[in-house]
């Protein structure tokens, strides 16, 4: 019966292989970062017209003391100064 399920309802399988319902850490707001990670923020981009993404820019350790405080323009600019960007993609789960 459970292949004539997943026939009838796709969306089912979708559900149970990649658990996007589930967000973990349970009962934490993801949307505000430093919370969770020091020198963190939360970014949003807009790729495309109606299409948004979420990103966290977190600085290294070695800039932690001078981030301390700072807004989030700050943070947007030290995206455009000469240090490295690694960009970590953390999959389909829908949070981050």
């Amino acid at each position: 019966s459970v292949p004539f399920l997943i026939r009838l309802f796709p969306f089912v399988l979708t559900k149970f292989v990649f658990l996007n319902f589930l967000a973990f850490p349970f009962f934490v707001d993801l949307r505000r970062p430093e919370l969770l990670l020091n020198n963190t923020v939360s970014l949003y981009l807009t790729t495309e017209p109606g299409v948004t993404v979420g990103i966290w820019h977190t600085v290294p350790g070695s800039r932690g003391a001078e981030a301390q405080g700072k807004d989030q323009r700050w943070y947007e600019e030290a995206l455009a100064d000469a240090h490295p960007v690694i960009i970590y993609l953390h999959g389909n789960g829908g949070t981050r």
